[in-house]
């Protein structure tokens, strides 16, 4: 069995204990963005659309509904505060891909990935528009992303998408000239179809952004159920709406028939001290794009508005029982080998303190990009399964609830990938396992030159493997 970049370069024991010693189990994004609150909901009512979810699913569903149609009663149920799950935690990362990746794209739907690619990279230009137009401060910047090889086999990934539009081939020299790290070998910079956001700052501005435009926001009043009439039903009150739209993503489907479509996988995060001028000019990153390398177990990093480094990914860990608990955030394994990681990319930086550390859970679906349906005679329709790269295709996800909400036919509606659905994940004990041994073989490829096991191979040839 081989070894990995960050197994031949670990940082001395030492820069690790220093660099997590005082750091806080807390999100940085939300605690630097506090919201407004918003009332419980303590009263029945009847509206138009009723919006279930206060993350940016639900809150693009809701602001946009409102542009659609300004006299629509639209009623926004968020069950603890607005953007406190994945909304406000996430790497901020704003990708055009709606798919995953390109290999992700390609595999399960080729004859419309160029259609995606298209649709992809429209969407993210009309969320930097809608940013600009309506003045969200969200710290978004339209910076491109470079993605890194740290193994030699990495770099012959990258040469094969060397001569798509927009995307640029960076050899050794030229990728340190963008970041300097020792674990660098190359580097595919993608100039349009990254952005990086404040993702608490995104949240907070489309919240406010919705209750200008008239949308009701609730929040601490959770939906417990859809009954006959789609009547919600929450703590204090009822809500009877015409049309539902569920933005619950990695929580419990209100849906049976979602209930086995996704699972919780847990993503882990590290937060620097805001960079001194030096330690930054060390590093160089002068383009401030986001980052990511291109191992299957893959790290992703992005400095803040205050050159702070966010520094996460690599574990990805599942919990028997598929339950989204506060417990599961705190693993002390993983933000040590976060760390460790971390001072392996840049020991130039040792010396530095994370002063945060969390975690969030990823509604993770079969074919890992998002998969779209209505039900209850066309009142209700949902949008799930980004598995971690929803930060602009909720925007998507969105307009597609709405059209099928409205029972219109549009270039939307008629995509494979709109239409299809993933295959649900066994019960437990088999989708623990099966979950747990793909990650183990994942982390076998990547220390074996990126080769695939055989039971890889097998969840390739049936539709369940993962590229992203």
């Amino acid at each position: 069995m081989g070894t990995t970049v960050f197994d031949r370069m670990p940082p001395d024991a030492s820069v690790v204990r220093h660099a997590l010693a005082g750091t806080r189990q807390a999100v940085f994004w939300t605690e630097d963005a506090p919201g407004d609150p918003y009332p419980r909901l303590t009263a029945d009512l009847d509206c138009d659309l009723a919006v279930v979810g206060g993350g940016y699913s639900g809150l693009w569903t809701a602001l946009l509904a409102k542009h659609e149609n300004p006299g629509a009663r639209v009623v926004l149920l968020e069950g603890k505060r607005i953007g406190w799950a994945a909304s406000g935690r996430n790497g901020g990362f704003c990708e055009a891909s709606l798919t995953h990746g390109d290999d992700n794209g390609l595999s399960r739907f080729p004859d419309e990935f160029d259609q995606l690619q298209r649709l992809g990279m429209r969407n993210l230009d009309e969320i930097e528009a809608t940013v600009g137009d309506l003045g969200l401060d969200a710290d978004f910047e339209r910076n491109g992303a470079i993605d890194l090889a740290t193994e030699p086999h990495q770099v012959k990934w990258l040469r094969e998408y060397a001569n798509e539009e927009g995307v640029r081939f960076l050899d050794t020299a030229a990728v340190q000239s963008e970041v300097h790290s020792p674990t660098y070998l190359a580097g595919l910079l993608r100039e349009r179809d990254s952005a990086l956001v404040h993702p608490a700052k995104l949240a907070r501005a489309l919240a406010r952004a919705c209750a200008a435009a008239g949308v009701e926001i609730f929040e601490h009043s959770p939906v417990s159920s859809i009954g006959d009439g789609s009547i919600l039903s929450t703590p204090l009150a009822k809500v009877r709406a015409d049309r539902t739209a569920l933005a619950t993503n990695v929580f419990p489907s209100l849906l049976k028939r979602n209930r086995l479509a996704t699972v919780p996988v847990y993503d882990y995060v590290l937060m620097t001290e805001p960079l001194t001028d030096a330690q930054l000019a060390s590093i160089g990153w002068h383009g401030r794009q986001g980052l990511g390398d291109s191992a299957n177990q893959f790290h992703y990093y992005r400095l803040s508005a205050d050159n702070r480094i966010l520094f996460g990914g690599y574990d990805a860990i599942y919990h028997f029982g598929g339950r989204v608990r506060e417990e599961y955030e705190n693993r002390p394994v993983t933000f040590e080998r976060l760390a460790s990681h971390f001072f392996t990319t840049f020991p130039q930086l040792a010396g530095i303190r994370f002063t945060n550390k969390w975690a969030g859970a990823i509604d993770t679906c079969s074919r890992f990009c998002a998969f779209f349906g209505s039900a209850r005679g066309g009142q209700v329709a949902y949008a799930t399964g980004y598995t971690g790269l929803g930060v602009a295709a909720t925007h998507f996800g969105a307009k597609v609830m709405l059209d099928l909400l409205s029972g219109r036919s549009t270039e939307r509606t008629e995509l494979e990938m709109v239409r299809s659905r993933p295959l649900p994940f066994p019960p437990e004990p088999a989708a623990a396992i099966g979950i747990n041994l793909t990650r183990w073989s994942l982390d076998r490829a990547d220390h074996n030159d990126g080769r695939r096991n055989l039971f890889l191979k097998t969840l390739d040839a049936v539709g369940l493997g993962f590229d992203s």
